[in-house]
C-alpha cells in the first residue's frame, strides 16, 4: 500500500486525506507545509505539497531524494522551479484524489520543463548605498549582452534615484517601468505593448530596449510588488535578456508591519532580486563600499535564497584608497567575511566615464578602447547559462565582521599586501 504525507493548508489536506484513505492509498500525517521536516518523511512513499518557493526548498528535495519519497506538488507552479529540481508537472491545485493516485501509480512521470519565456533570463543590477556603478554597469553589460546576438531590455526599477534615461540621453516623460506596471495589473500588458512603451536605443553593439524610470521618486507607490513581478514576467517573452537596475534599499522583513496590505517602500527592489535568475552584486573599490557590501550581502542572500547566483563585481578598481594590491585586498576581504571567491573586477576609468556622461552614450559608443569596456565584456561572457555556478557561502556574523573588515583592508604599511588566492590574470586590465 502506498503511504503519503499530506502538507496542505486546512482545510484541503484534512479532505484530501479523507478521499486519498477511501482510494486505498495510506496517509502517513497531514501537516501544514511550514512543519514539514525530513524526520516526517521516514514512513511515506510520496509527499504531496504546494507548487511554491516556500514549500519547495532545496533541503527538502534533497532529503526526499536521500528517502526515496516522491514529491507530488500541487498548484499552478512554478515552471523553472520544478524543472530546476526536476520534478513532475504540478498538479491542479483542486486535483481529485484519484488524479494524485493516477499520479503515485505513474512510473515514469512527466518532468516539468521551463515554458519558452522561462529560459529567457532575468539579470538584476544591485548594489549598496553609496553609488558603486550599478546603472553604468546596466547599461554597459546590456549593449555587450547585445553585441553577442542576444535581444536585451534595460529597465530602470530604482525607486530612489533612477538614472538610465539622464544616462541614455532620454527624456524622462517616456511612459516606461510605471505605464508597464499600470497595464500589467489591468490585464492589458504583452511583449508588443512593451515594444511600444519603451524606447528604442541604437548602440554600437545593436539596438536597446530601455524602459525609462520614474521621472520623481515620490511615485514609488506606482512600482507595487505584483504589479512589477507581473510585468517581469511578460518580459521574459520580450527579450532574451532583460537586465534591471535597482536601488540599493532592500529588506527581507519588511512585511512584518502593522499595515499588511499597503505599499511597501522597497518592494520594488525586493521584486526584482526574488523574480530575478542571476543577481549582479556591484561594489566600489574602497573599505567603506565593500564593508557596506559585506553587510547587506549576507541578507540578500538570506532574501533570494540558495538557488540564485549571486555575481559579485569589484567596480572602480585602483590602487588609491586601497594600496598597490587592491584586488588581493578585496578577494581576501570577501572570501575572509562571506565566503566569496568568484569575483570580477572593473578598473577605474575616468576617462571612459566621463566621456559617456558627456555625450549621454554607453562607454562602448565613445571609447570601445577603454579597459573597462574590455572588463565588462569578459563579464558579460561569464553570465551565459550554460557556465557552471558555484555558491558562495555566507558567513554568520557579517555586520560585526563588514566593520572589522574595513580595518584589515588598509594595506600594510611600507609593504604590499599579498592577495590571499594570488594572481588573477582573467581580469588583468
Amino acid at each position: 500500500m502506498t503511504s503519503v504525507l499530506i502538507a496542505l493548508a486546512e482545510p484541503r489536506a484534512s479532505a484530501l486525506g479523507a478521499d486519498l484513505e477511501r482510494d486505498g492509498i495510506r496517509v502517513v500525517d497531514v501537516v501544514h507545509p511550514a512543519k514539514l521536516t525530513a524526520a516526517l518523511l521516514a514512513e511515506a512513499d510520496a509527499v504531496i505539497l504546494p507548487a511554491t518557493r516556500a514549500a519547495l526548498t532545496s533541503e527538502l528535495v534533497e532529503a526526499c531524494d536521500r528517502s526515496g519519497v516522491r514529491i507530488i506538488t500541487l498548484g499552478t507552479g512554478d515552471s523553472r522551479l520544478l524543472g530546476r529540481y526536476g520534478l513532475p508537472e504540478a498538479l491542479p491545485e483542486d486535483a481529485d484524489a484519484w488524479q494524485i493516485a493516477d499520479a503515485l501509480s505513474d512510473e515514469v512521470p512527466v518532468t516539468a520543463t521551463p515554458a519558452a519565456s522561462s529560459r529567457r533570463r532575468v539579470i538584476a543590477v544591485w548594489g549598496p548605498h553609496g553609488a558603486p556603478g550599478r546603472s553604468t554597469v546596466a547599461i554597459q553589460l546590456a549593449v555587450e549582452l547585445t553585441r553577442s546576438g542576444q535581444s536585451c531590455a534595460l529597465v530602470d526599477a530604482d525607486t530612489v534615484a533612477p538614472s538610465l534615461a539622464l544616462l541614455l540621453g532620454l527624456g524622462d516623460d517616456a511612459p516606461g517601468i510605471a505605464a508597464a506596471c499600470r497595464r500589467a495589473e489591468l490585464g492589458g500588458l504583452d511583449a508588443a505593448e512593451l515594444g511600444r512603451l519603451a524606447t528604442r536605443v541604437e548602440t554600437s553593439g545593436g539596438a536597446l530596449e530601455v524602459l525609462g524610470g520614474l521621472n520623481r521618486p515620490s511615485r514609488w507607490p506606482e512600482l507595487a510588488a505584483g504589479r512589477l513581478s507581473a510585468t517581469l514576467q511578460i518580459c521574459r517573452e520580450w527579450a532574451d535578456v532583460t537586465i534591471v537596475d535597482v536601488s540599493a534599499a532592500f529588506d527581507a522583513d519588511e512585511e512584518i508591519t502593522d499595515d499588511l496590505s499597503g505599499p511597501r517602500r522597497n518592494a520594488a527592489t525586493t521584486t526584482v532580486l526574488r523574480e530575478a535568475d542571476v543577481i549582479l552584486a556591484v561594489t566600489a573599490a574602497d573599505p567603506l563600499s565593500v564593508s557596506r557590501f559585506l553587510r547587506d550581502h549576507a541578507e540578500l542572500r538570506r532574501l533570494v535564497g540558495p538557488e540564485t547566483r549571486i555575481a559579485v563585481v569589484a567596480n572602480q578598481v585602483r590602487p588609491g584608497p586601497l594600496g598597490i594590491d587592491a584586488r588581493g585586498q578585496i578577494r581576501g576581504a570577501l572570501e575572509r567575511f562571506a565566503g566569496i571567491t568568484d569575483v570580477a573586477f572593473l578598473p577605474l576609468d575616468q576617462r571612459a566615464a566621463d566621456a559617456a556622461l558627456l555625450h549621454a552614450r554607453p562607454m562602448a559608443d565613445v571609447t570601445p578602447r577603454s579597459t573597462l569596456v574590455a572588463a565588462v565584456r569578459r563579464l558579460a561572457a561569464t553570465l551565459e547559462p550554460q557556465r557552471p555556478v558555484a555558491a558562495a557561502g555566507v558567513t554568520a556574523g557579517s555586520r560585526r565582521g563588514s566593520s572589522r573588515a574595513a580595518r584589515w583592508l588598509r594595506p600594510a604599511r611600507g609593504a604590499r599586501a599579498a592577495s590571499p588566492l594570488g594572481s588573477d590574470p582573467e581580469w588583468a586590465s
